[in-house]
């Protein structure tokens, strides 16, 4: 059981890692692409800010994250986590190597729900249903986080549409030279997104660790140790400067020309967005509340310059991400227990 618990929480740091070119690469996509920022300087200040963000954010997301499996026996549990993680992981670096702006999130939650199934079948899972349906009508379970992802990429594409027609607005009558200006502006627009990224996200596997500590005995409460969110920072900010190219350039070239203003509104609106996320404990995807930001922008600006087909595509990957993980982990799940002599 010990070395399962710690080979995977092995695995959730490097699945932190890759987040970095997922989620968090798309964070700097508008900033650089705008030209507020070299590539250089824009990759080293958000991964700085991401370790940040990932070192201060708080714990209220990890603690949903936690809550999402119902296993009866926490024997079942670490095996259970090590799909789960394993199955994100894959899909991570799948998505990342063909340049599509998929979620960490979303590949993180499908992968924990196919290996609670594939443990304790439909009860393996908190599905959250019955407590949303009946008095109090609590939000918990997987009921909060797939609402909270679909809420969130639709705030996103309505907070950028309505950033971008106020601040045309604001500045009809105002000078080539604003732009100056509008630079500064987004690099501390850039610095809250950042640190709300980075909280966000690190949390995730935050809450794996701290239920793989807890299940194999190795802590006796959910509490996050600071050695594993010192790691989850350092790997997060990495992961960051290592690479995500690729998908910078599905959000920054691709759906429409972005310029500083544009990247100004862009961030702010999905930087609230990420923000009110996290402190509601909702573990929410950064590069789909980015990217429909991104379109709510250029919709906003001239709905026919927008390439719809890659917000399309955004769209498919969104709707494709969470059965694909499921059902990767459920095979995955089927192969490892017998290994580790946990449940068939």
């Amino acid at each position: 059981m010990i070395w399962i618990a710690w080979f995977t929480i092995l695995l959730a740091f490097l699945f932190t890692f890759t987040n970095g070119f997922q989620d968090a690469s798309s964070v700097a996509a508008t900033f650089i692409s705008s030209r507020s920022a070299t590539p250089r300087q824009g990759i080293i200040f958000v991964a700085a800010m991401d370790f940040i963000g990932a070192l201060f954010g708080g714990s209220a997301v990890a603690f949903t994250i936690s809550g999402l499996l119902s296993l009866e026996s926490d024997a079942h549990l670490v095996p259970v986590l090590l799909a789960g993680v394993l199955a994100a992981l894959i899909w991570n670096l799948l998505t990342w190597w063909t340049g599509l702006p998929s979620s960490s999130t979303h590949g993180l939650i499908g992968g924990l729900v196919g290996a609670g199934l594939a443990a304790g079948g439909v009860s393996g899972v908190h599905w959250g249903i019955t407590g949303f349906l009946e008095p109090p009508h609590e939000i918990t379970g997987l009921t909060k986080i797939i609402m909270f992802l679909a809420v969130s990429v639709l705030l996103g594409f309505m907070a950028g549409y309505l950033m971008r027609k106020t601040t045309r607005i604001l500045l009809r009558n105002a000078k080539r030279s604003v732009n100056r200006h509008i630079v500064r502006l987004n690099w501390i627009a850039a610095a809250v997104m950042a640190f709300t990224n980075g909280a966000n996200d690190s949390q995730k596997q935050l809450g794996i660790i701290a239920l793989v500590l807890l299940a194999a005995g190795l802590s006796h409460s959910l509490d996050i140790p600071l050695w594993a969110r010192l790691g989850c920072a350092f790997l997060l900010g990495a992961g960051t400067l290592s690479g995500g190219w690729r998908i910078m350039a599905t959000l920054g070239r691709k759906i429409f020309s972005i310029d500083p203003i544009h990247s100004f509104d862009s961030q702010v609106s999905s930087g609230s967005v990420l923000a009110a996320s996290t402190m509601a404990g909702a573990p929410v995807s950064s590069s789909h509340i980015i990217s429909t930001s991104v379109i709510g922008v250029g919709a906003a600006e001239n709905i026919r310059k927008v390439q719809w087909s890659v917000g399309t595509e955004i769209v498919l990957v969104m709707i494709v991400t969470i059965p694909a993980t499921i059902l990767l982990a459920f095979g995955i799940s089927l192969l490892l227990f017998p290994l580790t002599g946990s449940a068939s």
